[in-house]
Order: structure tokens, then sequence, then C-alpha cells
């Protein structure tokens, strides 16, 4: 099978570099790799130089339009079997491409993801972030965990999809956020087979800055609305869960001044949450952050998710009136 490594680019030429030492890494070989700088005012490509006799690459620059439809400019110019969809801010271990050829040498699959983990050199604060992505406490699994709230979507930082399905799907729309799930809702709605390869993971080093990840989340919750608005039956009891924890929080916080019992149910749940942490990274430090990290993953998607709905549901604002100053500018 040869495969096409997609990757869109803006302003990260440091992650980019690691990125593609990763790919050089890869036991298997028989991939090229397209990177399209998406109207970067920082380019990588002098990081290229690096990777000219390891690496089969193409490189392109172009105006900034988005990640989605910049990935759909790199699948117009692979010739890939299938297409591989990576974040920047991703580096893969050695067998990336061996668990992916066991997998469909198992069984066929029109379109596949895998799951995302910490890397030992990642800092505290990533790896808190990490958690706070992945934990069945914070997001249900949803994202590749062994427990989950909800089938798996592939996600950008780590999707495959057959080239002809690609194709047929029309590639991604021009949703600026929340354009992944966008296309994995239209592979299932199209009957398309689609499965969780569990050990073709990434390690996905997020955004270390705790506001941006705030930012970040909070446009995820938006994001949600904006897929329900174009997916009615999308919406899930779990995509509620962050809503209703932010709600809940806010009204034990108004409580507090008038009995402090009503912090009991926030503190239990940050003890939970450290300790599961802590336990799995075995260290109480990245168990006290994760507490941090959770309640932003949390309250920042809820929060998004209920300005989306006032917005776009209560008032019938479109998508770009509502949302211009987050997704396009």
């Amino acid at each position: 099978m040869f495969y096409s490594v997609i990757i869109p680019v803006y302003n990260r030429p440091d992650e980019v570099d690691e990125l593609l030492q990763s790919l050089a890494n890869q036991h298997f070989k028989n991939f090229e790799v397209i990177i399209v700088e998406d109207g970067s005012s920082l380019p990588c490509e002098h990081v290229l130089e690096k990777y000219v006799e390891s690496l089969n690459f193409k490189y392109f620059s172009k105006p900034n339009s988005g990640p989605g439809q910049t990935r759909n400019y790199g699948a117009e110019r692979s010739t890939g079997d299938y297409l591989i969809i990576l974040d920047s801010d991703c580096i893969l271990p050695p067998t990336y491409f061996d668990n992916i050829e066991k997998e469909l040498a198992s069984s066929t699959a029109d379109a596949f993801g895998g799951p995302d983990k910490a890397h030992e050199s990642f800092s505290d604060i990533q790896k808190a972030i990490n958690y706070s992505m992945t934990s069945f406490f914070t997001t249900g699994g949803i994202r590749g965990g062994k427990k989950k709230m909800d089938k798996f979507y592939p996600r950008s930082f780590n999707m495959g999809v057959r080239q002809g399905v690609y194709e047929a799907l029309g590639g991604f729309s021009n949703m600026r956020f929340g354009e992944d799930i966008d296309f994995s809702i239209r592979i299932f709605k199209n009957a398309y087979t689609c499965r969780l390869f569990p050990d073709a993971w990434v390690y996905h080093k997020r955004r270390t800055d705790l506001r941006k990840f705030f930012k970040q989340v909070h446009n995820s919750g938006i994001a949600r609305i904006n897929l329900y608005k174009k997916y009615p039956e999308s919406l899930k009891a779990v995509h509620l869960l962050p809503g209703i924890f932010t709600l809940g929080v806010a009204l034990l916080l108004l409580a507090a001044p008038f009995t402090l019992l009503s912090l009991t149910p926030i503190l239990l749940y940050a003890i939970l949450v450290g300790t599961d942490s802590a336990l799995q990274n075995k260290s109480y430090r990245i168990g006290i952050y994760s507490i941090a990290a959770s309640f932003i993953q949390l309250i920042g998607y809820g929060s998004g998710f209920w300005r989306a709905w006032w917005q776009r549901c209560a008032c019938g604002k479109d998508e770009f009136s509502a949302f211009n100053n987050n997704f396009y500018k």
C-alpha cells in the first residue's frame, strides 16, 4: 500500500521538524509527505532541507484558507492509495505505519483513525492537557479510549481515508472549526467502513499555554453546535455533559456564600481527576496540573457550547455572522 501524508502548517516550523524526523524514522517507507504552508509568516521550507535524502516530500505554499481547505489542496496533489491526515503538532512512533498495515491486512477500511498519547519528553503541562483531552472522566473516552460513551470519530490529528472516498465526499468542508468531525459524520452517513486502529496512535503535543488551550476548547464547543445545525442527529448525550458541568459549577459557586457544602461536589471531582491522573502519569505534580486542565477543558467547551446555542439556536444567526471573530480573522 502507498500512502500520502497530508500536513497543513501555519507558523510552526519547529513542530514540523519534529514530525518530519518521526516520519524519517518509520520502519515502513512506502509513503510520500505533502506539506502545505497555509499563509504562514514563519515558513518551514528551510526545515525541509534536512530531509531531502530521507523523505519523499512535496512542499507547497498558498494563501491562508484554514486547515480543511489546506488539506484539500494537499490531497489534490497526492498520489497515495490512502491519505493520512496529521496535525503538525504530532509525533509518530516508529511503528505507526506498521500498525496501519497490520490493521488493513486483517480487515479492510474506507477510513480509520487512531488515538493520541503523551510522550515522555512532554512537559508536565502538556501531559496534563493530554489527560484532560483523553480521560473517560473528562471527554467520555470518545477520542479513542477503551471506555467510551459514543462511537469513535476519526479526527484530523490522526486520520486515514481511502483516496477514492476522500474524492467522493469532496474532502473537508469550508468550516473553520469542527471540519474534521463534519468529515467523519459524512463518512458514516454515506455508509463507508470506518474503524478505530488502537495501535496506530500518535504523540499529540497540543498547546502548552492554558489560555490558548481554553480558546481551543471554547471553539470546539461552538463547533459542536455548528455541527448540530448541519446534522441534528449528531448531538449525543456525551456532548451535553461539559455544558451541564459548566452550569453546575456556576450554580455551586453562586451558592458558596450561603453554604460551603455546595463546594463539595467540585472538590470531590477535583480529587477524582487529580488522583486518576497522578496514578496514570506516576506524578502528583501532573495530577494537580490535570485538575486545572480538566476544569479548563470542560468549562471552556461548555461555555462555547452555550454561547453557540444562544447565538445559533435562540437568536437564529448563521455560523459566519455569529462567530466571525472566532474563526474568520
